[in-house]
């Protein structure tokens, strides 16, 4: 698969292939770095919109991964 972002789209998607959930704690606290780091950089991109948008919805499936499957209240 070709990704648009790959940076942190290819950490993002080994994050969802994991099950095991002690690795799984740590890709996402890795991912969510990667991804707030991003936002941060891209804050001073005005021309970035498209990648904003998939960042916003990374984290919106790494708040259901956390609550789905390593049982996070509201995803925290």
């Amino acid at each position: 698969m070709n990704l648009k972002f790959p940076e942190w789209q290819a950490p993002l998607q080994d994050l969802i292939l994991e099950f095991d959930r002690d690795t799984m704690q740590r890709k996402v606290q890795k991912v969510e770095t990667l991804i707030f780091e991003r936002l941060r950089d891209l804050s001073r991109d005005g021309d970035a919109h498209d990648e904003r948008c998939a960042l916003n919805d990374a984290l919106s499936v790494i708040k259901v991964l956390k609550r789905d499957r390593l049982g996070c209240a509201n995803g925290k």
